[in-house]
């Protein structure tokens, strides 16, 4: 799966599926199940290291768990996720950081956060030759600017706004868009105004593409988005499966198995202890 098919599909009228993914062993299931794109999203601050927001993601970890998910699912197209203050700083932190996910991370495409202000940081990376998909509508890490998640795009100003970020950045060179929590006209509309691949999480159905976050996916999160749907119950799954556990280790009863002495260890006298 690469760039070429992804845009290819999204011509011909064809849906793919994306979902996150911070982990060879799980990205090795989801690229047997025909997902087409894994995201390394920075809701591993969450999922994965227990903090309360994404911004907390530290950049060398992502890295990191980037280049595992491409390991685990080196068929699968992977998208790598910017932290938070990996790129807002400076263009050369942001292009130097991005970098390193293409190389160090593996990663086959960037994603940003993004609006049509920084459109030139666009432009000064794709010259170098990196893939940037580019995030717009509600941005997770702008969160704490109105004290907390929500959608946007929900008034004929936002609406135009959220619109106009995207084909700036698409005409910067954005090779794909991410749209987050917006009526699924706005996301209608920047299909139609772009010629890129559309992905969208909470922003209807007439997206390219459809990404969730995969513990809410499986019902391993106490909450999810109103959106997300799950399609699994595993949660309670592996508690059960963890208090079964807790039993039989109380009952000694964990396994039959049993390594068991060689007969030529088994007749071997015992050293005699001194003393």
């Amino acid at each position: 799966m690469t760039l070429k098919s992804l845009r290819k599909m999204a011509r011909d009228g064809t849906p793919f599926a994306c979902l996150t993914c911070y982990d060879a062993t799980t990205a090795r299931w989801l690229e047997r199940a025909g997902v087409h794109v894994l995201l390394v999203g920075d809701t591993a601050a969450e999922m994965i290291l227990g903090f309360p927001s994404t911004i907390h993601m530290p950049l060398e970890v992502a890295i990191a768990l980037t280049a595992g998910v491409k390991r685990g699912a080196p068929r699968t197209f992977v998208m790598a996720d910017m932290p938070f203050m990996s790129y807002q700083a400076a263009d050369e932190d942001a292009i130097r950081n991005a970098g390193r996910f293409m190389t160090d991370g593996l990663a086959d495409i960037v994603k940003f956060e993004l609006d049509a202000g920084q459109a030139g940081l666009v432009e000064k990376l794709a010259r170098a030759g990196i893939p940037v998909c580019a995030h717009v509508g509600c941005l997770p890490q702008r969160a704490a600017l109105k004290g907390g998640y929500a959608s946007t795009g929900r008034t004929a100003e936002t609406a135009r706004r959220v619109v106009e970020d995207a084909e700036a950045l698409v005409e910067a060179g954005a090779v794909m868009v991410l749209v987050e929590a917006v009526p699924g006209e706005v996301a209608q509309r920047i299909v139609e105004a772009t010629d890129v691949p559309v992905i969208g999480i909470g922003a209807g159905w007439d997206c390219h593409g459809q990404i969730l976050v995969l513990q809410d996916l499986l019902g391993l999160t106490t909450w999810q988005p109103e959106f997300a749907t799950p399609l699994a119950d595993l949660g309670v799954r592996i508690e059960a499966a963890g208090k079964e556990w807790v039993s039989r280790v109380a009952a000694r009863n964990v396994t039959d198995h049993r390594y068991e002495l060689t007969q030529e260890r088994a007749d071997r006298p015992r050293p005699v202890q001194p003393g």
